[in-house]
This record gives structure tokens, C-alpha cells and sequence, in this order.
């Protein structure tokens, strides 16, 4: 059957060979590991993986995919689930309550929305084990950012504040087809059993960050006006004197603590 890539699915095909397999070789799959696979496209990562593991949801929005997908005679062979839907409004409680086992991640993202993914996958991080992803580079950068560099920001302390998150391999754009114009990353993120960052509410820190980073060349004693003084801020032993990408997540935390407390000004 003939197919066509879409662009509006931001569709690149990994090819080269020896790169899947050094893909595959740092998910190490097991046989008893419940994997599923986000936007496998023509199978470039499912078909290896069926060798060390058959217990394989993949989902895919793509119906010409899912069909070519269906005609694979290794595929027919395996404990495959090929599902048609948009991961977006997929219910991944489905398969937890299927399998009773937390369930391990991974995929080649849709460049266009690639951390929409991860932040909706967030709503089931009790029940991820854990998640490998190939991301456009420039976006991998303000994930794994820290404090004082210029890609730290939202999405940096979003991302850190749930998960360990490390690089593992750098994807150059002729490994795919079509070639994109950008380099790729392959990242591990793994969710935190017990985060140490004992943040009490979410609300009072994405209002907190976002404000800052709105009015990122300012010092937090002009960003942050309207919602700490500086007694407040010198109390929580953050220096008001520094811009929004100074500030660790540790801080942050700090920060919408004594909000959530003092939320009366809200």
C-alpha cells in the first residue's frame, strides 16, 4: 500500500538502522515489561522490539499507519495492540487496569507536540515506570536547563519537579525520513517515587513562574511586586536582587509554600 506522511502530524520516520538498534539497546525491554509505544509510524522501533518483548500497545493517530501496521505478518504474530487514537485523549488507566503493572514509555514525538505529550502524560505518573522519547534538540535543552542558564524556564522546572531526566544520544537529521531541519535527542525520564521537593500546591507555583518568567529581565523584586514584599522574600532567604533564572525549583517551591499560605492576596 502507498503511503503518504503528513505533514500536520509532524511525521519523520526514523531509517537508519544501526541508530533504532541503539535505541532499543537503552530502553532495555524485558519480556515481562508492559511497553507502549506513542506515534510508531511504519514500525520503525515496534518491529525490534518484538524480539525482546510481545506485551506491546502502540498507538497511533494515522489510520493509513495503523493499517500498514496491521498487515505486518510479525506484528500479526505478536501480542501487538495496535490502537487507532490520538494519545491526547488516550486513557492510559485502561491499560494499567488491564496489566495491574506500571507501564514504560516510548516513542519518536511529533515535533509539534511534543511536550503537550508529556504534560498530559503527567496525569499518570503514579503508573509510569518510566519513558523514553527522541525530541527535537532545542526542546530536550529547556527540559534538562538549571538555574543561571539562558533555556532554564517554566518547562525546565515543570519537568525536573516530577522526573529524573538525562540525554542519552544525539539523533542527526539524516537518520530520518524526511529529513528534518533540526538535530534530535533521545531522553530517559524517569517519574520520582518520593519527591523531595514537598510542594504543597501546583496552582501557587505555575502562577508564580509564569509571572516571573513573563517578565524575565526583571529582578524578582519588580516580577514578583504583586505577590512578595521583600521582607518575604528576604524570610525565605531568596535574594530579591535576581531574575527569574536564578531561581532554583527548590526556591520556587519555597515561594508557593508561603503563597499557598498567604494566598489571601490571590
Amino acid at each position: 500500500m502507498q503511503i503518504f506522511l503528513k505533514k500536520k502530524y509532524g511525521q519523520h520516520i526514523l531509517v537508519n538502522k544501526k541508530i533504532i538498534k541503539k535505541i532499543i539497546s537503552f530502553i532495555r525491554p524485558k519480556f515481562h515489561h508492559i511497553m507502549v509505544e506513542i506515534g510508531p509510524g511504519l514500525g520503525a522501533l515496534t518491529i525490534p522490539m518484538v524480539k525482546y518483548n510481545q506485551n506491546i500497545s502502540i498507538i497511533e493517530i494515522d489510520k493509513n499507519f495503523v493499517d500498514f501496521l496491521k498487515k505486518k505478518q510479525i506484528l500479526i504474530n505478536s501480542n501487538i495492540d495496535i490502537i487507532l487514537n490520538n494519545i491526547l485523549n488516550f486513557n492510559f488507566l485502561t491499560l494499567i487496569q488491564k496489566y495491574k503493572k506500571r507501564i514504560r514509555i516510548f516513542g519518536n514525538l511529533p515535533y509539534n507536540i511534543s511536550t503537550k505529550i508529556i504534560f498530559y502524560l503527567f496525569n499518570y505518573l503514579n503508573n509510569i515506570k518510566d519513558m523514553h522519547f527522541i525530541m527535537q534538540k532545542e526542546v530536550v535543552n529547556r527540559l534538562i536547563a538549571y538555574p543561571g542558564g539562558k533555556n532554564y524556564g517554566c518547562l525546565s522546572i515543570m519537568i525536573q519537579l516530577f522526573c529524573k531526566i538525562k540525554i542519552l544520544l544525539e539523533i542527526n537529521p539524516n537518520n530520518f525520513y524526511p529529513k528534518p531541519k533540526i538535530f534530535s535527542n533521545m531522553i530517559y525520564m524517569r517519574p520520582y517515587v518520593n519527591n523531595s521537593y514537598n510542594l504543597d500546591n501546583i496552582f501557587f507555583l505555575k502562577k508564580i513562574i509564569k509571572q516571573a518568567f513573563s517578565m524575565r529581565r526583571k529582578i524578582l523584586r519588580n516580577s514578583l511586586i504583586n505577590l512578595f514584599s521583600i521582607e518575604e522574600l528576604d524570610y525565605l532567604g531568596i535574594d530579591y536582587k535576581i531574575r527569574a533564572e536564578d531561581v532554583s525549583i527548590l526556591e520556587y517551591c519555597y515561594l508557593a509554600n508561603w503563597l499557598k499560605i498567604n494566598h489571601k492576596r490571590l
